[in-house]
């Protein structure tokens, strides 16, 4: 006989208690919004140390772009001068010629006043050269030496006049791509700071603040890492000093000469600090890194390139342990910023947008940002 009993509704037990099928789906909806929530990614902001070495790369890519726009300021300069030299040459050049063509003109006026032929003056005026002219009509064997004389002058001065127009063509082209580079370069300066200054307003008062503590600590290890230096450095002048006798020479001490530059230098360094970072300047209201030691050596009387990537190269290299005083101080791979050495693991620099000239260790931003150890003079 057919069973009259109802078929169970499908469901789970919980703790014992058998569930309807209605609220197992609502469970399983509820874990399954619970797993979603766990495997879902985590806030993507980044931690304040990314933020931190995002901006201090920027500000790097910055600097580096300053020397690009350095580099392609003074050779804008120099292309200039040039440009303006040349077309001035080829002005007064032009000047001459014309004054010459009258002179050839007369010439030939006089030569049709006597009968000995009859040019045209047209035909002057459009022959390729006076010389094509004059052969032309048959005239040269009719002039006299004074005015053959004038006649080789004046196509001479024509053929240099014309190299002198391709010249100044070709200067002009050179100085229209440089000038591209160079606002290409000041574009690209501007897009890094704006890129930095972003960053650091997104940042909360409290981020801000735990972004200063982090920069202290980096300031309190870089100026450990200056005492050791310098404890190194004197142990070592220590050790010099005991082994040279009367008739030697320290090895590792600049000549006095070399001192006396350096003083020059650091003191006028000393006399910028508080003078702010800007990006392309060279004095003496604000600096950028390589501004700022290009005017302390000049006020020394040693002319430095203006850019790091040069500078490096206008001296004799160093190591680190002998580093004096007046010496430069490269740093990153690219040798994108440049401090002077001020002795005891210090330098004085303009270190970067939004700061000012200051004294601070070569450690500042770690020992494996040192390249090289440059003494100018």
């Amino acid at each position: 006989m057919a069973s009259h009993r109802k078929s169970r509704p499908v469901g789970t037990r919980v703790a014992g208690i058998r569930t309807p099928a209605i609220a197992t789906a609502a469970l399983t909806s509820v874990a399954l919004l619970s797993q979603s929530a766990n495997a879902a990614p985590a806030d993507d902001k980044p931690s304040l140390e990314e933020v931190e070495k995002k901006v201090d790369d920027l500000y790097r890519q910055a600097e580096s772009a300053t020397d690009n726009y350095n580099a392609a300021k003074e050779k804008t300069t120099k292309q200039r001068k040039q440009v303006d030299t040349l077309l001035q040459d080829v002005a007064q050049r032009t000047q001459k010629l014309n004054e010459a063509r009258e002179e050839l003109g007369s010439f030939a006026a006089a030569q049709y006043r006597t009968g000995a032929a009859a040019p045209d003056t047209a035909t002057f005026l459009l022959a390729d050269t006076p010389q094509d002219y004059f052969d032309q009509t048959q005239l040269m064997g009719r002039l006299t030496s004074r005015q053959k004389g004038a006649v080789d002058d004046y196509v001479s001065e024509q053929s240099v006049t014309m190299k002198k127009r391709q010249e100044a063509s070709q200067s002009l082209q050179t100085l229209t791509e440089t000038q591209s580079d160079l606002k290409t370069a000041k574009a690209t300066v501007q897009k890094k700071l704006a890129d930095a200054r972003d960053l650091l307003s997104e940042l909360t008062a409290q981020e801000k603040a735990r972004l200063a503590a982090i920069e202290k600590q980096k300031q309190q290890e870089a100026a450990r890492k200056a005492a050791e230096l310098a404890q190194q450095q004197a142990a070592a002048e220590k050790a010099a000093q005991e082994a040279t006798t009367p008739q030697q020479s320290t090895p590792t001490a600049p000549d006095s000469s070399y001192a006396t530059k350096a003083a020059k230098a650091l003191a006028f360094a000393r006399a910028q600090i508080g003078k702010p970072y800007v990006w392309g300047a060279t004095g003496p209201d604000s600096y950028d890194c390589s501004g700022l030691t290009q005017a302390a050596w000049k006020a020394a009387g040693v002319d430095l390139p203006r850019v790091t990537y040069d500078q490096v190269n206008a001296g004799t290299t160093v190591s680190l342990a002998d580093a004096q005083p007046g010496d430069l101080v490269f740093f990153y791979d690219d040798i994108s910023h440049v401090g002077l050495y001020i002795g005891n693991g210090m330098m004085i620099h303009a270190p970067k947008p939004g700061a000012y000239v200051r004294e601070e260790s070569i450690y500042y931003d770690g020992e494996s940002a040192i390249h090289s150890v440059v003494r100018p003079a």
